[in-house]
């Protein structure tokens, strides 16, 4: 029998809230999600902020790449007017163990820092590795973290190629590939978890794709509008 399909928050709710903002995880979570993913750059002083582009651009009030911003410059920009950019930390602490957190290893040199912070909350906080999933498209980083420490579950992005994504996969002991939905059929899906991979999908916000990738029995289901799922 199907289990229950995990409701992931996109960057939070995006749908509702600016997102990757402690406004937009405190919405998912008061929509009972069962998961957040949320995207991490390294910036010039060297913590890890919640944002997803590479620039700044798109979403505050400033210019230029987040990794040329130390913290203090990135906490002094405005994301849509009203909200300040997130450290992991915050994140981390306003969720509070009560979901899991999918970390997108966005920007470059995110894994060491990461696997850092994880391993912190694991034994200072009592947080256990079953809360997190770390994820990303860049082959490089998700390897560091495999070599860093094994227990952390890994998750292979993709939208080109779920086989190219699998073989990947295997390489690194990853529990579980999230692919772009557009990607997916009723087969490949049924294969793939045929190997042992948990399939959690992205971003699906229309509520017809939402059905659908649950009669594909996806495992989990990435949302803009968590309350869809």
């Amino acid at each position: 029998m199907q289990e229950k399909v995990l409701v992931i928050g996109h960057r939070g709710a995006c749908g509702y809230a600016p997102e990757n903002t402690l406004a937009s995880i405190e919405k998912a979570l008061s929509c009972n999600v069962n998961a957040i993913e949320i995207d991490v750059h390294k910036c010039k002083s060297g913590e890890l902020v919640v944002f997803h582009d590479f620039t700044v651009d798109r979403l505050t009030n400033g210019s230029g790449e987040v990794s040329s911003f130390t913290l203090a410059e990135l906490k002094a920009l405005k994301v849509e007017s009203d909200y300040q950019i997130p450290t992991l930390i915050e994140v981390l602490d306003c969720i509070n163990k009560q979901c899991i957190i999918n970390i997108e290893l966005k920007g470059k040199n995110t894994a060491t820092e990461t696997a850092k912070i994880i391993q912190n909350y694991i034994h200072e906080y009592r947080w256990d590795y079953t809360h997190f999933i770390v994820s990303s498209f860049q082959q490089r980083e998700l390897e560091t973290i495999h070599t860093i420490d094994k227990n952390i579950v890994l998750g292979v992005l993709t939208k080109a190629n779920l086989e190219e994504a699998v073989t990947f996969a295997k390489t690194i002991k990853a529990k579980a590939i999230h692919p772009n939905y557009a990607l997916l059929s009723k087969n490949n899906v049924q294969k793939t978890k045929a190997l042992g991979y948990k399939i959690n999908v992205w971003t699906v916000n229309n509520v017809e794709a939402i059905e659908r990738m649950k009669g594909y029995n996806v495992d989990g289901i990435i949302s803009d509008f968590p309350d869809r799922v």
